[in-house]
């Protein structure tokens, strides 16, 4: 049996080392909080044949679907987001879906994996997370060390071929004084979801209650704290789930790919050549 790391040996990992106990089944759970300054990524991975409507897909909806990576057909590295990913094997966990269902989670697709499959990266908003904390606004689901709370929404997303629904979006309390700083903030990592989509009311998102997350943990909204809504990476799970592929692998919900890529550089990158 694989032996775990407790989590605070992994706090002031590099990258590598995270992506190392990763690999090697020393860390399966979630990767908010790991490798401060290093971009994040969630991930889809389809049949090559669909891959170019995903990625019109991703590129007319860019809040929610960021494309930071794109590798080559058939190849598990992605070497302009590290010198050493496997994708097969440097996810916490991942998720299996066939034909519109979920029929696996396990932490190693190398089972799965065959020369027809695309990997498209997207920016994960666990990158910008860091600079809010440098600039002393509390994310909530990092000091108590969970997962952040994801809902699905009722923003309505342009559709190609297959693949539309709606979008998903994370949820983090934020002082009402910092709202203002935490948009401005967040802005500056368009590749990581960029700046906030929405404050305030979840019923207007079509959310029934934030208690009750559809990805992720539950957080407290504490006095003076307003709710603050960001595109999240989770969308393309459920448009892959809704398109019926006949085999798709993403991230399991907060359970992320790690770079090497600095979260605050100025362009992304779309094509792993």
């Amino acid at each position: 049996m694989t032996q775990r790391t407790p989590p605070s040996q992994r706090q002031g990992r590099t990258a590598p080392e995270i992506r190392s106990l990763i690999r090697s089944g020393a860390h399966q759970g979630h990767t908010a909080g790991l490798a401060p300054g290093k971009l994040q990524c969630n991930l889809a991975i389809l049949p090559e044949a669909y891959a170019l409507d995903f990625l019109r897909f991703c590129q007319r909806n860019p809040k929610p679907c960021p494309v930071v990576g794109v590798s080559e057909t058939g190849d598990p590295t992605m070497p302009t987001l590290g010198h050493d990913i496997d994708i097969r094997t440097d996810v916490p966990k991942y998720r299996v879906f066939r034909d519109g269902r979920l029929v696996d989670e396990p932490n190693d697709i190398r089972a799965l994996w065959s020369g027809d499959l695309v990997t498209v990266a997207l920016g994960c908003s666990f990158t910008f997370e860091n600079a809010l904390m440098r600039a002393g606004i509390p994310v909530r689901h990092i000091e108590q060390g969970r997962n952040v709370p994801m809902f699905r929404s009722n923003i309505a997303l342009q559709p190609v071929g297959p693949f539309g629904g709606e979008m998903v979006i994370t949820m983090r309390p934020i002082p009402a004084d910092r709202v203002a700083d935490a948009h401005i903030i967040s802005a500056k990592f368009p590749h990581a979801h960029g700046a906030p989509i929405a404050t305030g009311d979840p019923a207007a998102l079509g959310i029934a209650s934030l208690d009750a997350p559809d990805y992720g943990d539950p957080v407290e909204v504490n006095a003076g704290e307003v709710p603050v809504y960001w595109a999240c990476g989770v969308t393309p799970q459920n448009v892959l789930l809704q398109a019926r592929l006949p085999l798709c692998i993403t991230h399991s919900p907060g359970h992320m790919l790690i770079s090497d890529v600095a979260e605050d550089a100025e362009t992304t990158i779309f094509s792993d050549q």
